[in-house]
């Protein structure tokens, strides 16, 4: 039972690890969805704003393609190498003019985003006839190689456009063509919380799902470890009940057989003496059923005929009572409310301190003080002794039905487990409570408090 329970778990467990991964995915690819959703929303509203800048600021646009013939034209002289090209390209005075220009326009056009953005050169090639291409400049987008704009890393932007332009010459009477292409890259700021916020929906379902699925992962786990507590505690209880019923029914056959023989029956002092082992039988048998009977009551179903005692008296009767059972066992009284009287089921509680008691007496005691006192209008009966104790994590079970302690998985005491529960279900009755505290091989101190 248990190894099918253990499977079941690990089985559980795993499909528990499948759907919430498979659910992940499906969160990452929505995500994945989202993201290029955006980059291509971003793209389409760049696109619509410029093409190749002449519609922010003409007149840069003019300065730079002056600029651009000026250094073609000088490197067709032989007076500029192709690196003073490239710096003369990169260390423009418009670079700031049209950065401010662009960014201008992406604040007044897309006022929902805040965007950095990046013009970067990637290439710079001059044809001085249609055969033949001089190669000044090509390499990777760079942010070394900014034209424009106020990133400062190309790492978390995504390219929006490329953009090549052309621009013909003549110099000497020999046309030359002139082309170049730039690259812009943009960086939403706090793209990730705009994105989080479109997926706001889809992440608490998914949260909630996940959550639902845990939930009730912990529910059925829970009900298969209790409903196996409770097998296992009927499994102990009929157990016990057939050992404490073989008992009196073996003596009962015995005895019956017995009293078939002529010579018991005509010897009225045998006779009389396997009666009377019937009758004690067949008391025992009885009182075994009037326990379970009695503990299958929960406290609102115990009928109770109160009557106002002195508690004093009362507790001394049930003292008496027990030291005539257990003549061996040493008792202590303490009674610090003579006085006190309270309202009760003498035959219930009579019974249920009975049980306190002779639980000590199972569990190793031979000597129990009794304490009351008086707080307020709350009397308290403290029992302590000094048996073997009971472990702290048994404590809280203690008083559940069927429940006995156990020392490894041995029940080394005779009972059904009812004795404190009954307990517990009588104090519950009158309005009161029972707690215990106590530590392995230092005895046990119940405590039992009740309304005045």
């Amino acid at each position: 039972m248990k190894q099918r329970i253990n499977l079941l778990i690990s089985f559980s467990v795993i499909a528990l690890i499948v759907l919430m991964t498979v659910q992940c995915y499906l969160v990452k690819t929505a995500y994945e969805y989202k993201v290029a959703q955006f980059h291509t929303q971003i793209k389409n509203e760049i696109g619509k704003i410029t093409n190749n800048y002449s519609d922010i600021d003409s007149t840069l646009v003019a300065k730079k393609e002056a600029l651009y013939k000026s250094l073609s034209e000088n490197y067709i002289k032989g007076k500029n190498s192709k690196l003073d090209i490239k710096i003369g390209v990169l260390r423009n005075d418009y670079q700031s003019a049209l950065t401010k220009q662009i960014q201008r326009k992406f604040e007044r056009d897309l006022p929902n985003f805040k965007i950095d953005f990046a013009i970067v050169l990637n290439k710079f090639i001059l044809y001085k006839n249609e055969k033949k291409a001089d190669t000044i400049f090509s390499e990777e987008p760079f942010i070394q190689n900014k034209l424009y704009g106020n990133l400062a890393s190309l790492n978390h932007a995504f390219l929006v456009r490329n953009y090549v332009g052309t621009t013909n010459g003549t110099f000497e009477n020999e046309e030359y063509q002139l082309l170049t292409e730039d690259s812009m890259y943009v960086s939403v700021v706090d793209w990730e919380m705009i994105i989080l916020r479109r997926m706001t929906f889809i992440l608490i379902l998914s949260l909630f799902s996940i959550l639902t699925l845990i939930s009730l992962f912990v529910i059925a786990i829970k009900a298969l470890i209790k409903q196996k507590k409770v097998n296992e505690v009927k499994t102990d209880f009929i157990n016990n009940i057939t050992h404490e019923l073989k008992t009196p029914l073996t003596t009962l056959g015995i005895s019956t057989k017995i009293l078939e023989r002529k010579d018991i029956r005509e010897n009225e002092e045998s006779f009389n003496s396997v009666v009377k082992t019937i009758s004690r039988q067949n008391s025992r048998l009885q009182n075994l059923i009037d326990q379970v009977m009695a503990n299958s009551l929960a406290e609102n179903q115990i009928e109770l005929n109160k009557e106002k005692v002195n508690a004093a008296t009362f507790l001394s009767q049930i003292v008496e009572d027990f030291k005539v059972a257990y003549p061996n066992i040493s008792i202590k009284t303490d009674f610090d409310s003579q006085d006190t009287s309270l309202v009760l089921d003498q035959f219930h509680l009579t019974t249920a301190f009975l049980n306190v008691l002779e639980n000590a007496v199972k569990y190793g005691s031979d000597t129990i003080t009794i304490k009351t006192r008086l707080l307020q209008n709350q009397f308290s009966v403290s029992i302590e002794d000094n048996g073997i104790g009971i472990a702290k994590n048994k404590q809280a079970l203690l008083f559940g039905k069927f429940y006995r302690v156990e020392q490894g998985n041995l029940h080394n005491t005779k009972g059904l487990g009812l004795g404190l529960y009954y307990v517990n279900q009588i104090i519950k009755a009158h309005q009161g409570s029972i707690a215990v505290i106590s530590d392995l091989g230092k005895g046990a101190a119940f405590t039992i408090v009740l309304k005045v």
